[in-house]
């Protein structure tokens, strides 16, 4: 059987021509002696068409008009393609156990189509009785009834209508081809054409019958048709009916439910089953049906008596298209948003957002998702646990996705509040909402949210693929340093001027720490160290190489180097937050990169597409590619697995021993907060916080309810798919590479500066010391003599408030020594036995020096005391 006309659209005719219709044609009926003389024409016209297709008229006409009739006919368009019937799209994703489950649909006209085996005979027989008895005898042109017709126009009367199955089917394409018009004026302009009720018109529709009997069989034109009808409201075809008002499919229907059925195809509006008002018309015309049936002996008496003595009696069942299913179920309306989103922003679908939005209504489409249901209902159910709808005194949000390492693929997106876009519903339901904290604006409405210290993942990275190593120590203090000390290559040369004050979360002053250790305590101090070594520009082009942007625009008006972009900012506080509101599901997809040996995938949430013909459908995939290397993605697993391990996501190990790696972070004043990490099989991020507003976490009873959120999340995916151990990290990302310290003693701490940062370490002003060097040059620095690679040293200016002890003391009698203390700028001597005598000799200038406190050589404060110990015997 061919498919042409199995999956054709949907339906329309005049009342009482058999066809249902969504509209129905003004009625144009001609009267008086001008009505004759048009229906004489009429007559004329149809009877040469008659003779063109080989067939007896009930009024034999010859002459000229017949011939101008059949010329006319003959330059007809002769051949309609029935194109491509509106079919609803589906959303659909497999279950653990690999079956496929329907989340939603979407959809103009609700119809399912069917095979002819899918269609009870009592249907089948119902319609050609009624609708057409002699279909299959006649080849598309019903001569009785349409001379019948013809004579009752010519009388002034109504002698029945004279459009076949045929005719009708063909109608109900004409209108398909019209409501297939996304242009509003000229699809209304087609269906008025297609509604015409003029001679042009019937001829046309005449000539399109010939030319369907001539390629179809007569199975294939009534299934054709019982695919095509309108049923009412927006059902079509005869499987959607039966669905839609019997709740069964059309192969199941009994005699008296089919029945019912095809008396709708008459007037839909007023016949279909919906509403119960219409019951008792259209048991009315079912019982006319059945007596058409009966009369074709089409059914027996028996059969006729048992169906009209049951009651019409519909058990309804409404298909409703739209998200709202997937919520209901799944807790899934937001990724079904997403989808749906995703297609219609894709070029594939069409060029313009209305052509996309229109296919995507009108195409049969079977997208089948990437999201694991299992991890779905998992997460869904904790989050929602952990975080309500609503709560006083804070604009409450949460939201969690999950991204598989390399491929992009969408595996969970879930979030507190239910997802919904009907008006009526959210304003009857104030803990739902049309928005979706998960993805970028266009995806779901959402401008992103600050991600606090996840943002240090990137710097960890840029610190690596720089060439440095994980236990490189560096300064760990909160402090103020000037924006001039980082470099930003992008903005000529560094960032700007003017001192910079921050602080670590809990106000640690570790000193130098390595940077393992400064990642597990997550200590801004040391990013802060680690980004005055690198440059912005570079971190920022990483981050955004992992597929990191702003989830809104930002503002032309914001005079940011990014206005009216998704760059991100370029500021210091990037190297340990940044202010840029990012979403989650891009969260997820950066950090799915690191376990993927650097390759970074675009989040995908479709697996695949194909029409209604089974056909697949293009559409953008992920793209991926290297971001980094896998070396450095290696560096950075190593060290976030070790935040998992004893730092700041130590709650995050997995119950299954599959190995995770990870990042908290906290904005100011706990705004937000996130968890993100992972495994070799899947990445997630959790955010919560203030959907809007700066309501502070800490003021609520919520306690950390992201990090129970992640280990729901990761917990399912390692139940699903388990996990590989981490690729070792190369050795230039964990050697602590030792480093000898510039002796910068008695130089200005300027030049001390300059040698220190040539050799690679950082520079911190220790401030004024005692000391024996000139006022204002190098006393000293910490550590000295080496240290680890890009430290930070300690640097002591001297005061000049110390001198130094004489040399040249000991042996010499005490008195004497103590006047080449006093020349040398110490008057505070004394003199002293080294060892106690009694009675103490009366002249102990006399005696020899045995030892000098502080010693010679030594650097003192001259207003000290300095001790001559002399030798003293009794």
């Amino acid at each position: 059987m061919s498919h042409t006309l199995y999956l054709m659209a949907s339906s329309s005719s005049t009342p009482g021509s058999g066809g249902g219709n969504v509209r129905t044609a003004k009625p144009r009926t001609p009267s008086g002696a001008i009505g004759g003389f048009f229906g004489a024409i009429i007559m004329s016209v149809i009877a040469g068409v008659l003779v063109t297709v080989a067939v007896t008229p009930v009024v034999a006409i010859s002459g000229y008009a017949a011939s101008s009739a059949i010329s006319v006919f003959e330059n007809l368009p002769g051949h309609l393609d029935p194109g491509q019937l509106a079919e609803p799209s589906s959303i659909l994703a497999k279950d653990a156990e690999g079956n496929t489950v329907n989340l939603a649909d979407f959809f103009v006209q609700n119809r399912e189509m069917v095979g002819w085996d899918g269609i009870s005979q009592y249907v089948k027989d119902a319609a050609v009785s009624t609708e057409d008895p002699r279909f299959y005898t006649h080849n598309g042109v019903d001569v009785m009834g349409l001379g019948r017709a013809v004579l009752g126009q010519l009388k002034g009367g109504d002698a029945g209508g004279a459009s076949t199955i045929t005719m009708q089917y063909v109608r109900n394409v004409l209108v398909q081809r019209a409501e297939a018009i996304i242009d509003p004026e000229e699809r209304e302009a087609a269906y008025e054409d297609a509604m015409e009720q003029t001679t042009s018109r019937k001829l046309q529709e005449i000539r399109y019958a010939v030319s369907i009997e001539k390629k179809f069989s007569k199975d294939e034109i009534l299934l054709g048709y019982l695919n095509i009808a309108l049923f009412g409201r927006n059902i079509y075809g005869i499987e959607s009916a039966a669905q839609s008002y019997y709740s069964k499919s059309a192969k199941d229907l009994t005699l008296a439910e089919a029945a019912s059925l095809i008396a709708i195809v008459q007037f839909p509006s007023n016949l279909n089953l919906s509403d119960p008002d219409n019951v008792p018309a259209n048991q009315v015309r079912r019982d006319y049906v059945l007596k058409r049936m009966l009369d074709a002996n089409r059914i027996t008496e028996a059969q006729y008596d048992e169906a009209v003595a049951t009651d019409v009696t519909p058990k309804l069942s409404s298909r409703q298209s739209g998200c709202a299913v997937a919520e209901t179920n799944y807790g899934l309306g937001h990724f079904c948003d997403y989808v749906q989103r995703y297609i219609e922003l894709d070029p594939a679908f069409g060029n313009t957002p209305e052509e996309r939005h229109f296919n995507f209504l009108r195409g049969g489409y079977q997208i089948m998702t990437t999201i694991d249901l299992s991890m779905q209902a998992a997460t869904v159910a904790t989050l929602r646990d952990e975080i309500p709808q609503l709560m006083d005194g804070i604009d409450i949000g949460a939201a969690a996705s999950t991204v598989q390492p390399g491929t992009g693929r969408v595996l969970m997106m879930a979030q507190n509040r239910p997802f919904s876009a009907d008006p009526e519903v959210l304003e009857s339901n104030p803990g739902f909402t049309s928005i979706n904290y998960n993805t970028d604006y266009e995806y779901g409405g959402s401008s992103g949210f600050q991600v606090g210290s996840t943002m240090k993942v990137f710097t960890l990275a840029e610190w690596l693929r720089a060439g440095n190593s994980l236990f490189d120590s560096v300064n760990g203090n909160g402090r103020t340093v000037q924006l001039s000390s980082f470099n930003a290559s992008c903005l000529g040369g560094v960032y700007g001027g003017g001192p910079w004050t921050f602080k670590n979360d809990a106000g640690e002053a570790p000193g130098n720490t390595t940077v393992m250790q400064g990642t597990a305590q997550s200590l801004n101090g040391v990013f802060v160290s680690m980004q005055q070594k690198l440059d912005l520009c570079d971190t920022v082009k990483l981050a955004e190489s992992l597929g990191v942007h702003r989830a809104f625009e930002m503002p032309e008006d914001s005079g940011t180097s990014n206005a009216g972009t998704r760059d991100l900012t370029i500021v210091p506080s990037l190297a340990f937050a940044g202010t840029d509101e990012i979403a989650p599901l891009s969260m997820a997809a950066a950090n799915a990169a690191f376990a993927a040996n650097g390759v970074f995938c675009t989040p995908v949430p479709i697996d695949s597409i194909t029409d209604a013909s089974g056909n697949e459908v293009a559409f953008t995939k992920s793209k991926c590619g290297e971001a980094i290397s896998p070396d450095v993605a290696a560096g950075v697993l190593y060290a976030l697995e070790g935040v998992v391990r004893n730092g700041t996501m130590s709650h995050a190990s997995s119950n299954y021993g599959v190995p995770h790696f990870g990042k908290s972070g906290t904005t100011d004043s706990a705004v937000d907060r996130w968890n993100v990490g992972g495994s070799t099989a899947a990445a997630t991020a959790v955010w919560t916080g203030n959907v809007n507003g700066k309501v502070s976490l800490n003021s609520t009873y919520l306690g950390r309810p992201e990090r129970a959120i992640f280990n729901a999340a990761m917990n399912a995916a390692d139940a699903r798919y388990g996990g590989e151990a981490f690729p070792d990290p190369p050795s230039t990302a964990t050697t602590r590479v030792m480093v000898g310290v510039p002796d910068v003693t008695g130089r200005s701490y300027a030049e001390a500066e300059q040698m220190l940062t040539a050799a690679g370490f950082g520079v911190v002003n220790g401030g004024e010391v005692d000391s024996h060097i000139a006022a204002g040059l190098v006393a000293s620095t910490n550590p000295s003599g080496e240290a680890s690679r890009g430290a930070d040293i300690t640097v002591y200016v001297s005061n000049g408030n110390m001198k130094t002890i004489p040399s040249g003391l000991i042996g010499a009698q005490g008195g004497p020594a103590r006047s080449a203390l006093v020349n040398a700028g110490f008057p505070n001597v004394d003199i002293v036995c080294s060892t106690a005598v009694n009675p103490t000799p009366p002249n102990l200038t006399s005696l020899p020096v045995e030892s000098v406190t502080p010693g010679e050589g030594s650097a003192a404060n001259p207003a000290n005391q300095v001790t001559l110990a002399v030798k003293c015997t009794p």
